[in-house]
């Protein structure tokens, strides 16, 4: 009795280092997060991407509990990611990259048709979609628009890409870049999230694709119905 006592005691006390050891890392993981998002300081990005990619529920609880909205950690994720891959993002062939891009901002009009690997862009020019995507494919990228992140396992098994260039809000955008992670991702976060009219901002996504020099055009677009101009 007296070994399994001491057995139990041990184990509980391991469990107890444990747990602290984890909420160590929660709270050092959020503050280096809060810096890399307030003051673009990128600190010890792998025990970032360990407690985002192992941790994602738990660090949304702990971020909650401590008055803070849990889409900072989806903020954080994206972030590391477009930091430590941004080289190598950069150094691939266009040709060799992938566009995602979500069904959300297309106009209420939009009459794409859906198939295996998204919608069809018929490039109407109703919303910021066919902009994007004639930018894009003037260089070299395959672009895909899709009504869900479940399209992105068909697109991954179905075509060749060295690089993948997302958009979408912050959880879609950090939970397929963790599922992407090899195909060095960029995201460009939504301005505004939802399923209807969502927003983005043309530049940013513009500059990931590496055409700083022909931006030209407001700084924000989104979906739209004919005759209506975008929100400022």
């Amino acid at each position: 009795m007296t070994m399994i006592s001491e057995f139990y005691q041990i184990f509980g006390q391991l469990v107890f280092l444990a747990g602290v050891g984890i909420l160590v890392m929660l709270a050092s993981s959020l503050f280096l997060g809060r810096l890399l998002l307030n003051e673009d300081r990128l600190i010890f990005p792998r025990l970032l991407l360990i407690t985002v990619d192992m941790f994602y529920g738990p660090f949304k609880k702990f971020s909650e509990t401590l008055g803070l909205n849990s889409r900072i950690v989806d903020q954080i994720g994206v972030e590391v990611r477009n930091k430590i891959n941004e080289k190598r993002f950069k150094s691939i062939d266009p040709h060799d990259k992938a566009l995602v891009l979500p069904h959300c901002l297309r106009n209420p009009e939009c009459e794409a048709r859906l198939e295996r690997t998204g919608l069809i862009c018929t490039g109407c020019n109703r919303c910021i979609i066919g902009k994007i995507k004639e930018r894009a494919e003037a260089i070299g990228y395959t672009v895909f628009v899709i009504p869900g992140s479940t399209f992105i396992k068909k697109i991954v098994e179905e075509h060749r890409f060295k690089a993948v260039l997302g958009v979408a809000c912050y959880q879609d955008l950090n939970l397929a870049m963790m599922k992407l992670s090899r195909f060095s991702p960029q995201g460009v976060p939504l301005l505004r999230d939802g399923c209807f009219k969502t927003k983005v901002d043309f530049r940013a996504v513009l500059e990931k694709m590496g055409l700083e020099g022909e931006i030209r055009r407001p700084k924000t677009c989104m979906s739209q119905v004919p005759g209506k101009t975008p929100e400022q």
